[in-house]
């Protein structure tokens, strides 16, 4: 779908990206042909309105009013995309990050308010919570930790672009806060480098403030001239009054630009990406790729987008079960050796049992039964992957309608959509999710 019409490719991704380039080449050669059959046709007319000619000269202007009525095709109208530019000029030093011990999660802790209950709950005489409440004296306080992710000892080098992949609700998102220290470690610690300067991208755009409008959103980031700062909107696709809206009325893709805009202004030189291609049409995520593969610095990537990470990734960190393991090679290199790690654990399964013949039908019965998960694990993939693209495609007009009830100024309609892109977002992290447990 663009520009209000819905055309169909055949193939792959890569093929649709190709043939795209090629129609597009081809109408705009349709279009300059046309256009100069027009411009010589107007010229004679001109030339022989009033003379011997008149006659045909007319004949040709009745001709070329029914081609125009009945065969003159629009100009090619090039997609708008948005302009963006990663840099810094900062170089950071080779270790970009480094943990130790690190255990990260989250701490229930009392309130801290005044009421007689909360203080008997607070100070009750000897309460306990295996080691992690205590109150035994007045005016002790309790608190209880929520391990989500024990960490190895790990280190991210200069350039680097490393993948952090996991469920949702696995713990990514508190991992990245705990290295930008906006949550605290549970034990251990992780360390930023020397000279890094870190940009974050929260996920859903969550760190904008939904009462600024566009334009207040950037000089918060950089005090740039006015005329500069519009400008420099423009080159993410807000132009005329678009820059004075709120926050809160922008539609997902629009503040996903936004949250890209200050990014671009911060000049950091370690990136820390929650979902960076969320809400993003498919012509801004494929420039987002792009600067991403050429920027200088190190990039940590939170991301479902499993082409985002085979492109970009040199390493793969993968969150099971409150553990990270790390896995070298990129994303194709974390698919091989979770196939070699499946295939051991299955093998070791089977050493533990004595050799017997009844053991031996039962290990036949067990692998036959493994390949036919492994079949419908397949089949899951591949349906979760098209229901996913189904859902995406769902977002995308979801998206345009808002933008259109926006330029109406039609609050109703905005209220209705919202609602219904709030749903297929949820569906499409459900799916995600799923995807996830299933790769």
């Amino acid at each position: 779908m663009a520009l209000g019409r819905l055309s169909a490719y055949r193939g792959n991704y890569s093929q649709y990206v190709q043939q795209r380039a090629d129609r597009l080449a081809a109408r705009r050669k349709e279009w300059e042909a046309q256009q100069e059959f027009i411009a010589e046709t107007e010229a004679y007319i001109r030339r022989y309105k009033a003379g011997q000619r008149s006659k045909e000269a007319r004949g040709r202007l009745t001709r070329l009013d029914r081609f125009k009525r009945d065969e003159l095709i629009e100009r090619p109208v090039e997609l708008k995309t948005i302009h963006l530019g990663l840099t810094t000029e900062v170089r950071s030093g080779d270790i970009v990050l480094r943990t130790k011990n690190l255990v990260v999660g989250y701490v229930d802790a009392p309130s801290a308010g005044n009421g007689v209950d909360g203080l008997a709950a607070e100070h009750a005489p000897g309460r306990r919570d295996d080691g992690h409440r205590s109150g035994a004296a007045f005016g002790a306080t309790w608190r209880r930790e929520h391990p989500l992710v024990t960490v190895p000892d790990l280190e991210i080098r200069r350039g680097q672009c490393v993948a952090l992949i996991g469920p949702n609700g696995s713990g990514k998102t508190t991992l990245v806060k705990t290295i930008l220290e906006q949550v605290k470690p549970l034990r251990g610690s992780a360390r930023l480098g020397a000279s890094v300067i870190t940009g974050y991208l929260a996920q859903a755009s969550a760190g904008l403030n939904p009462n600024q409008t566009v334009l207040d959103a950037i000089l918060e980031v950089e005090n740039l001239p006015l005329a500069q700062a519009r400008n420099f909107l423009g080159r993410f696709l807000f132009s005329g009054d678009d820059v004075f809206k709120p926050i809160s009325v922008l539609s997902g893709g629009q503040r996903s630009r936004v949250a890209l805009a200050r990014l671009t202004l911060q000049g950091a030189n370690f990136l820390l990406l929650d979902e960076p291609t969320n809400h993003l049409d498919v012509a801004s995520q494929e420039i987002l790729q792009d600067v991403l593969d050429r920027f200088t610095g190190t990039v940590l990537l939170v991301s479902h987008d499993r082409f985002l990470v085979d492109a970009l990734a040199d390493e793969v960190w993968a969150l099971r079960e409150g553990e990270l393991f790390t896995y070298k090679g990129g994303y194709q290199g974390y698919l091989r050796q979770r196939e070699i790690e499946k295939a051991e654990a299955a093998g070791q399964r089977r050493e533990e049992t004595p050799p017997d013949v009844a053991q031996d039908r039962e290990r036949m019965k067990d692998e036959r039964r493994q390949r036919k998960a492994a079949a419908a694990r397949a089949a899951q993939t591949a349906d979760l992957e098209a229901r996913i693209h189904a859902r995406e495609a769902d977002l995308a007009e979801v998206e345009r309608g808002l933008a259109e009830a926006s330029r109406a100024s039609d609050v109703q309609r905005i209220a209705d959509l919202a609602a219904e892109h709030q749903a297929v977002q949820a569906d499409i992290e459900a799916l995600m999710a799923a995807w996830a447990e299933l790769v």
